[in-house]
């Protein structure tokens, strides 16, 4: 588990780093040099809030619903003999363009992203970097499970960098043969800002696929085209899901915002699909065997980029990390551990 030393930054407090921190009732919003970017307290909460994700050097922002959000902890397998047993919003429907026809079931709930409310963005300022932490236990589960698996997500961001480096963690209280967390990353597309968006790039698509919009012109299932799984497809040399922004002041081709899955093994499944409302980043991690007090955790790098090659260099540099841990004055990403 990382070790977070955290406080509460309370009003406007200028640091080390040339950043500032904005505590308001309903969320934190953190600015630098680079870049501006907000946490929700209250609402749709985890990640980063949508819409806040600012490209200070080209004015360039996030299209979608947020960055880093998570949902629910799952596992491959249909709930259909005990779906009417299920609270909350547990229950998983298949066969649809939604979902597609792959069979899944959630373990403990609720989603987080529209469910859980309200967090609590803490907040570690140090000399060469600011980190906001955030935490849940789920709450509710299914038949036969427990709940109170903890979730943890701690976001880094260096100073001088135009992205952040995140990892969400789950330390499971259940059992499992292939237990996986289902999240957004980078994050979704909204419908009304599809025109705001020029093409798609995915790592693991023909050796990196860039993809035209006009691929989502119509919606389409998750596992129709675009669809990556790791039982059949193997481990690729990276996991890079990025869509391209439009200069806002020019209306040209502007910078990449991508979403780096640091070690392209944990990738349980992945897509790029249009849904009615949106286009879908979905990922889900993990998908191997977990016992009780065990953790899951993957690490990811979000942000800002002018081109693919500075995607896979930057890749490249941090390959293979799972987890990232603060401690003082310092960050480290670290390499999967044996249990």
């Amino acid at each position: 588990m990382a070790r977070v030393c955290v406080f509460l930054v309370l009003g406007l407090v200028a640091c080390a780093t040339c950043s500032t921190i904005t505590e308001q009732s309903d969320h934190v919003t953190l600015s630098t040099p680079q870049l501006e970017a907000s946490f929700v307290r209250k609402g749709y909460v985890s990640g980063v809030k949508a819409g806040s994700f600012l490209d200070k050097a080209t004015g360039a922002r996030d299209l979608g619903f947020g960055l880093d959000i998570i949902d629910w902890i799952m596992e491959p397998g249909a709930d259909d003999a005990y779906k009417d047993k299920l609270p909350g919003d547990l229950a998983y429907r298949y066969n649809n363009l939604v979902h597609g026809k792959r069979p899944k079931r959630s373990i403990e709930g609720p989603q987080i992203c529209t469910q859980a409310k309200e967090l609590d963005p803490q907040v570690v300022s140090a000399d060469h970097f600011t980190a906001v932490h955030m935490q849940y236990n789920y709450t509710i589960a299914a038949p036969g499970k427990r709940t109170g698996s903890l979730w943890q997500q701690t976001l880094v961001f260096p100073k001088g960098k135009r992205y952040f480096i995140s990892s969400d963690r789950i330390t499971s209280v259940n059992a499992s043969d292939a237990m996986f967390l289902r999240l957004d990353m980078p994050g979704h597309i909204k419908k009304e800002k599809i025109d705001q968006a020029s093409e798609i790039y995915l790592s693991y698509i023909d050796g990196g696929k860039r993809i035209p919009m006009s691929e989502f012109a119509t919606p389409f299932a998750p596992d129709e085209k675009f669809n990556f799984r790791r039982d059949r497809d193997g481990v690729p040399e990276r996991f890079i899901r990025a869509y391209r922004v439009k200069n806002p002041r020019t209306g040209e081709p502007g910078p990449w915002l991508a979403g780096m899955t640091l070690d392209p093994g944990i990738v349980h499944e992945g897509w790029c699909n249009r849904r009615p409302g949106f286009i879908c980043f979905i990922e889900e991690f993990g998908g191997r065997p977990i016992r009780p007090g065990q953790k899951l955790s993957a690490a990811f790098i979000v942000g800002w980029f002018d081109s693919i090659e500075e995607m896979h260099r930057v890749y490249d540099q941090h390959k293979g990390a799972t987890d990232l841990e603060v401690a003082g004055e310092s960050w480290q990403l670290h390499l999967p551990t044996r249990q």
